[in-house]
């Protein structure tokens, strides 16, 4: 399959793409066929997620923090940080111009994504630098992955995160790695997070990214015809990582105005010192059934 490169880190770090590919990047956005679109917010802005989010999400799963130091979570295809940093000050509860604040003593946020210019972009535009470290991460490359995570955990003395956040990502690992490889993302991600937060794309989305690179003339993704794997998306995604990686689905917030269910996970085995929240548990029972089943 050709796939237009990801721009590589050249010079010590520094990362170089011209205004001109950058703006042929937005033009064409089936020439991000790892979803690393230059402008994801301007179409999918993250108000549309926070509207459904509780803002004491984060104080209601971990009331000892921080006596126990900071939540700690993780961020995989972070895109250009937007989502990010809005989801931080959303569970915080920071107003809106806020740029310097102790609330990184409360939650610490490691952001990763595979394009280090949008990954650029998102260090140089972050308002709260001490609380959000962006990293150019491969989350696919399990050595890479490994010595990255486990460095930022160790700071913290840690061997996992607290939550993670895994926001229209699965779609790009599905159809870049296949069936095996969405299985073994998700696989990953239960083992790395007490908590999982899922946004999955649904399989109208699938056929919608195919779609744009033979537009430009591309071949399809490789794997898109030989997926096992298909059909109710968020509902197979909840089947893998329930039944094959030991989490529970604890509660589904609803659907964005783009059609994405929003699915909070637990791992199993973690051991909790309060129960989950009463709010989330109706919550849960009251959606569950019904509200990520439309395609």
């Amino acid at each position: 399959m050709r796939l237009m490169a990801v721009p590589t880190e050249l010079d010590g770090g520094s990362v170089k793409e011209t205004a001109a590919e950058e703006e042929s990047r937005v033009l064409e956005p089936g020439a991000a066929p790892f979803g690393n679109f230059p402008h994801y917010s301007r179409f999918h802005p993250p108000e549309q997620r926070l509207r459904l989010l509780p803002p004491e999400l984060l104080r209601q799963l971990f009331p000892e923090s921080p006596e126990n130091g900071p939540i700690l979570g993780l961020d995989v295809g972070c895109n250009s940080g937007d989502l990010s940093v809005a989801l931080y000050k959303h569970f915080l509860s920071l107003p809106d111009g806020e740029t310097c604040s102790d609330a990184s003593r409360e939650f610490r946020l490691l952001c990763c994504d595979i394009d280090p210019v949008l990954v650029k972009r998102a260090e140089k535009e972050c308002p709260f630098p001490d609380a959000l470290t962006f990293i150019t991460l491969d989350f696919m490359n399990q050595r890479t992955r490994k010595v990255l995570l486990s460095s930022f955990l160790s700071q913290f003395g840690r061997s996992v995160f607290d939550i993670g956040f895994c926001m229209s990502i699965t779609m790009w690992i599905h159809l870049n790695h296949g069936d095996h490889g969405l299985w073994e993302f998700l696989a990953h991600l239960s083992s790395l997070c007490r908590y999982l937060l899922v946004e999955p794309q649904p399989w109208k989305c699938y056929r919608a990214a195919a779609r744009r690179l033979r537009k430009l003339g591309l071949h399809d993704f490789d794997h898109f015809h030989s997926l096992a794997i298909r059909g109710d998306m968020p509902n197979q995604i909840v089947q893998i990582l329930t039944q094959d990686h030991g989490m529970e689905l604890i509660c589904c917030f609803g659907n964005t105005s783009w059609d994405r269910s929003l699915l909070l996970f637990r791992a199993k085995q973690t051991i909790e010192t309060h129960p989950i929240p009463e709010s989330l548990i109706e919550k849960g029972k009251e959606k569950n059934r019904l509200s990520f089943q439309k395609q």
